[in-house]
């Protein structure tokens, strides 16, 4: 439980957002990408890596999302791993690719719909079928209550705490939104219950990882929520709560997809293009989009095989984003005046400082992330730079 409470560190992310950042979307003008919004304040190089990055950060996480979706394939199906992974993401890849964003949306309000009903009756009845509440707290292992114990504990806690609160802030796919509100404050609104439904929600899906380790103490992490699922509801149910398990998992894929295209797309490819003067058609673009989509969902499987623990999928790719383009996105997006002569030597201290940690200490510092520690590293020389550059120009 104590690690599903880390996961509040994504809800908290989400609240500030909706609080800080939000409001300040209105002043945007004429973007429809992180790279627009980066290109306009830092330069058409910064925009360019805006766009690598952005490729990279939703080809790993959507990576996340399709090894989840393997893994509740092969708990329903006869499907193996790799067949269900390819199954997903074609899914994702074909609904996506010839619906757009009306596709994306509409998917997630469903999703929505069978997230909040299946998933807390999953957890509802798994606690029945162990005897009921007070036989499942009598039975519970003290472990799964116990804080974090000594500086280690703490350290990894806190660590995961920051992972989730810094690794997908302000990613494309949530920035592209952003961008394409109509009303800012619903959009405001909207942001801040989707932070707070998440506290209870993360709180349920621990749950459901407690009961499913009381089902079977050997579970892969992975299937818990699959395993409850399959033993404790009933036939038809059971039907209706596989595919709210699949539209968790599904929830954001089609959303890092999508903004995984646009960013190449808008980011890498347009400015190329403009940049030696050629004319191309929407045409030729939308046929670029679609293989694009099909190169990214390749790429995503390739990392879902070799990878398959969903977290460590997620944490890998939160490294290639944060550490290097959020600080400067955040002030951008609040107005704050930036110079471009900060940004290089932040991003270089950010993408070093990964890099460093995983070849130097397997990825950690006393516990916390690479990503954690390269972020603030990089916020500490972007700021400073930022304001000394500022009043030499001033």
């Amino acid at each position: 439980l104590m690690s599903a409470t880390a996961l509040w560190g994504f809800s908290l992310m989400l609240l500030l957002v909706s609080k800080f950042i939000t409001p300040h979307v209105g002043e945007i003008r004429n973007c429809i990408s992180v790279g627009d919004i980066l290109g306009q304040k830092l330069g058409a190089k910064v925009r360019l890596l805006s766009g690598l990055l952005g490729c990279l950060v939703c080809m790993g996480i959507f990576a996340a999302q399709i090894g989840a979706i393997g893994a509740v394939f092969t708990q329903f199906t006869p499907l193996s791993f790799m067949e269900g992974v390819f199954l997903g993401c074609g899914i994702v890849i074909i609904y996506t690719s010839f619906g757009g964003i009306n596709a994306v949306v509409l998917t997630d309000v469903v999703q929505f719909l069978l997230l909040v009903v299946f998933i807390p009756l999953a957890l509802f009845m798994g606690v029945h079928a162990l005897g009921g509440w007070e036989e499942f707290t009598a039975k519970l292992p003290p472990k799964f209550l116990a804080l974090p114990h000594g500086f280690s504990g703490w350290s990894a806690w806190v660590g995961l705490f920051l992972t989730f609160l810094i690794g997908e802030t302000l990613v494309p796919p949530y920035v592209q939104r952003l961008l394409i509100a109509k009303d800012i404050k619903a959009t405001q609104r909207g942001t801040y219950f989707s932070g707070l439904l998440s506290i209870p929600f993360f709180i349920i899906t621990g749950l459901i990882g407690v009961v499913a380790f009381m089902f079977d103490p050997h579970i892969s992490s992975n299937l818990a929520m699959p395993t409850v699922v399959g033993k404790v509801l009933p036939v038809g149910i059971k039907g209706c709560a596989c595919a709210a398990i699949i539209s968790i998992v599904m929830s954001s894929a089609d959303s890092f997809l999508n903004a995984a295209s646009v960013s190449f797309i808008e980011d890498i490819v347009k400015p190329l293009v403009d940049a030696r003067k050629k004319e191309v058609s929407v045409k030729t673009y939308l046929l670029l989009t679609k293989i694009i989509s099909l190169v990214i969902g390749l790429g995503a499987i390739m990392v879902a095989m070799k990878i398959q623990n969903v977290l460590d999928v997620l944490k890998f790719a939160y490294n290639f984003w944060a550490p290097v383009m959020l600080v400067p996105l955040v002030f951008v997006l609040m107005g704050k005046k930036v110079s471009p002569k900060a940004f290089w030597p932040a991003a270089f201290t950010g993408a070093s400082g990964v890099i460093l940690l995983f070849v130097c200490h397997q990825g950690k510092l006393f516990n916390i992330d690479a990503l954690v520690v390269a972020t603030i590293c990089s916020a500490l020389v972007f700021i400073s730079l930022n304001r000394l550059f500022s009043r030499i120009t001033n």
